[in-house]
């Protein structure tokens, strides 16, 4: 095919949609659950209109899709296929870019300092009440999902929460992904207190993605 055929096109419909940052974080956020503009733009530190475009730039590429909801507009990862083409992006861009293999070591030193937990005994674990697992994020994030049997206790609120905390049981806290500094400084504060304390460095579209469930709405 020539490069101006009409499939490239297509194809850079997609690639011009991920050339901003923004978008990418947008994405990135969107990947944790639906959320509104405005929690998008909270989030993001962008105007509601600047938001409100980056994201119709997604939408006109099929990266995300939108629902009314009363007054508010929803937004949500189309496909999954879409939280799999930004993980394969990013582990592309941790092999081929020095800069981001650099943030990458920065990250994993720390968790690994932190004794990070084997995500293959988590669930049988969990199971037999050996482990707490704590969703660390905003409430809202862990409305919209979460892993299956955790607790949302965002890092804002852990505090005041301490007391509510088992100390007998082993507890495991995660929150975006391997990325996200939430939940170290969580195990930090944790194991300060006295807890026994680890990290997950998966995230709920890591969770995901590796077909271990996930639950939405509020904990039962």
């Amino acid at each position: 095919m020539r490069a101006d055929d009409p499939f490239y096109q297509q194809l850079a419909r997609v690639g011009q949609a991920l050339s901003s940052p923004a978008r990418l974080a947008l994405l990135d956020w969107l990947r944790q659950g639906g959320r509104t503009v405005e929690a998008l733009a909270n989030e993001a530190g962008l105007s509601l209109a600047n938001t409100s475009q980056h994201l119709k730039v997604l939408r006109q590429a099929r990266l995300v899709e939108a629902e009314r909801q009363g007054t508010f507009v929803r937004y949500r990862v189309a496909d999954p296929a879409v939280d799999g083409f930004y993980a394969a992006l990013r582990d592309l861009a941790e092999a081929r870019l020095a800069e981001v293999q650099q943030i990458a070591r920065a990250f994993v030193e720390r968790r690994d300092s932190l004794e990070p937990v084997d995500r293959r005994h988590l669930l049988q674990r969990t199971r037999r009440g050996e482990v707490v697992v704590l969703d660390v994020r905003p409430a809202e994030e862990y409305r919209a999902a979460h892993i299956a049997g955790s607790v949302s206790v965002p890092l804002t609120e852990l505090r005041q929460r301490l007391a509510s905390l088992p100390k007998g049981r082993d507890i495991v806290a995660y929150c975006r992904g391997p990325y996200c500094i939430l939940a170290p400084e969580a195990v930090t504060l944790l194991r300060r207190r006295g807890f026994r304390a680890e990290v997950l460095s998966d995230g709920v579209a890591e969770w995901r993605a590796r077909g271990l469930p996930v639950a939405v709405g509020e904990a039962p």
